[in-house]
């Protein structure tokens, strides 16, 4: 017996709806970004993984993942679904690593690469430590 409060057609259609581009926290990251003055490209089109947020003239891009769906170690990353639960597993390990090959081949083509988790976004002072580490990132560049 399924513990899912839908029928299969209805978790199917209620999993369609998820978005995968213009999230909150995609959104959220970018107001930050354009606050603090730091120009930005979406979509990293022709980049491994086409990161959510690129600065392409500093070489740093920036992932916002999704705790859930990437597997993150917090609350929200930890829980499963029930239904389906061998299915769910493996497929976010395979995002795991996924986001692994990505990092590396970008990192191998000399871009530095952030990785923001949705939970960061709650939690006091982060818009201040992604926007300096943002500067960081791109100064290590410069600095090269």
């Amino acid at each position: 017996m399924s513990t899912d409060v839908f029928s299969p057609e209805q978790r199917s259609a209620v999993m369609r709806r998820v978005k995968g581009r213009d999230t909150s926290p995609e959104l959220a990251v970018r107001r930050i970004l354009r606050a603090a003055g730091i120009g930005y490209r979406l979509g990293g089109q022709g980049l491994a993984g086409r990161p959510d947020v690129t600065m392409k003239g500093r070489k740093v891009a920036v992932f916002v993942h999704g705790c859930f769906w990437h597997g993150h170690d917090c609350a929200r990353g930890a829980r499963k679904p029930k239904a389906n639960a061998e299915y769910w597993s493996a497929k976010i390990d395979r995002n795991r690593a996924r986001d692994a090959r990505v990092t590396a081949q970008l990192r191998d083509d000399g871009w530095r690469v952030l990785t923001v988790w949705e939970c960061d976004l709650r939690t006091p002072g982060f818009a201040e430590r992604l926007v300096a580490d943002v500067r960081d990132q791109a100064a290590a560049i410069s600095a090269a």
